[in-house]
């Protein structure tokens, strides 16, 4: 199992994203506080885990931690402050919506901003180390599919509900056959030769 706190405070939030490698769709981060009570055997790293997994443990995590927080950054923002700074915010935003205020916060990666002088610590692959961090990454990823599940019924010549928006290659055939949607982020390459590419 996973180790369930990095530091000795009671209240330490995880947080993590998805989407960040996706050409359509936004960037999803969730926050998490679990209770020192908490334990799971099967929550890991959210790519790690099936998608039957990751739903199965939506509602455990909704219902059993302290508090939650997930939010969307949207491809304009994307677009207008980069992937990088659009993740850090959709952090930020999901850690606004808990109902404890944090006394720690533990990041999945190696970048983040201060958040309201909380200390913090960022952590490289803490999603497959840390509960409260991999909670983070299955709400993230749980409630950004949702989205691209929702939006795909408005574009389902780019298979959203497969591919959620990353590039695979029917994504980027799907593009260079249709062009691009109010929902792609024209800031990322979405074409490998970018190529006569609508904008």
């Amino acid at each position: 199992m996973l180790k369930l706190s990095y530091s000795d405070f009671k209240f330490e939030c995880g947080t993590d994203e998805a989407g960040r490698g996706c050409l359509a769709g936004p960037v999803t981060a969730a926050a998490v506080i679990l209770p020192t009570s908490f334990s799971n055997h099967i929550l890991n790293d959210s790519k790690q885990l099936s998608e039957k997994k990751r739903e199965v443990l939506k509602p455990i995590i909704e219902s059993e931690a302290i508090t939650f927080g997930v939010a969307h950054v949207f491809q304009d923002t994307i677009d207008r402050i980069n992937i990088l700074n659009a993740s850090i915010l959709a952090m930020h935003k999901s850690i606004d919506k808990l109902q404890q205020v944090p006394e720690y916060i533990i990041v999945d990666g190696n970048k983040f901003k201060p958040y309201h002088n909380i200390p913090f610590e960022t952590i490289v692959k803490g999603d497959g180390q840390f509960l409260s961090i991999a909670a983070a990454s299955v709400l993230a990823k749980t409630h950004r599919d949702i989205y691209m599940n929702k939006i795909h019924n408005e574009y389902p010549m780019y298979n959203w509900k497969q591919n959620k928006g990353y590039p695979t290659i029917e994504h980027r055939e799907a593009i260079k056959k249709y062009g691009i949607t109010k929902y792609h982020r024209k800031s990322f390459r979405l074409l490998p030769e970018q190529l006569k590419l609508e904008l």
